[in-house]
């Protein structure tokens, strides 16, 4: 049975118009901000919508059109900043810019704040990503880090020590021949180790049924729980196919990482030369997303 942290993506993953499924949150994801009348000024300029802060990610979706969403994992974000757009509801006005890298690919992403006079969006967004930045501990794999001060453990908050097995070795990184004789016919640390393995276990399914994150941060008012705030998604005649390219890929796409221009290549659509589109993109999507 694979653990459920096996399937971790929220944090790591730049996802488009996903499921209402998708958008709950998984064990160990905790909602710390709702924000209503927001706009997604790159993607859907003009459209109201509300943004979804917890502590693995930001999720934006349409009121008019739920399915149309987006999900922003922390991991992915290079950086935040704010900026002047141009949004369709406020006109010129200060928004908070994030850029991504997801897969090798760089997303931009603009939202703007409908309500005017409040700096809540930058203040929320900004305060729990610089906490998921400073609590990776709880969620990476750390080599040579200070886990040891005065030959005691530093445990992170709400980290407890369960058990200590003394005489231990890692062998994992270094090549050593090991050769051992007596005339005890079993050897207690063999059977201590097993034991350890089984609290191991134990422990991590426990623990995977609501992991802690360390992200900590709390607004002074509660939001709703994010299952109230997830409208259902009526059925529809429309088939969607979730693996073809969509036109919100192409919207927040950002080439800034190209380091020159693409080979022209002649488009028989156009009856010219154009420089060659990146792999997934046509000519149509992109006619698309500009009306």
């Amino acid at each position: 049975m694979a653990s459920v942290l096996d399937a971790l993506w929220e944090d790591r993953d730049v996802r488009f118009d996903i499921t209402v499924q998708q958008m709950k949150t998984r064990p160990g994801e905790v909602l710390i901000d709702c924000l209503d009348s927001i706009e997604d000024t790159k993607g859907n300029n003009g459209d109201r919508g509300r943004l979804l802060v917890t502590n693995l990610r930001i999720i934006w979706h349409s009121l008019a059109l739920p399915r149309v969403n987006l999900s922003v994992g922390y991991n992915t974000i290079i950086n935040i900043t704010t900026r002047t757009a141009n949004s369709k509801l406020r006109g010129q006005t200060e928004a908070l810019y994030i850029l991504t890298k997801s897969n090798n690919t760089r997303f931009e992403f603009i939202f703007t704040n409908v309500v005017p006079g409040s700096p809540r969006l930058f203040t929320s967004v900004i305060a729990v990503h610089r906490a998921y930045e400073t609590s990776k501990m709880y969620r990476d794999l750390k080599l040579r880090a200070a886990l040891i001060q005065n030959k005691q453990l530093r445990l992170l908050p709400r980290e407890q020590v369960y058990d200590k097995i003394n005489g231990v070795w890692n062998l994992s990184s270094d090549q050593v021949l090991v050769f051992w004789s007596s005339n005890i016919p079993k050897y207690p640390l063999l059977e201590k180790l097993q034991d350890a393995l089984k609290e191991i276990n134990s422990l991590h399914k426990v623990y995977s049924a609501n992991p802690i994150f360390g992200v900590d941060y709390e607004m002074e008012e509660k939001p709703q729980p994010l299952e109230e705030l997830t409208v259902e998604q009526p059925p529809d005649d429309v088939e969607i196919e979730p693996d073809e390219q969509t036109d919100a890929f192409t919207a927040y796409f950002a080439d800034g990482n190209k380091q020159q221009d693409r080979e022209p290549v002649f488009s028989e659509e156009l009856g010219l030369a154009i420089e060659k589109l990146k792999d997934g993109f046509t000519l149509q999507g992109l006619w698309e997303v500009m009306s």
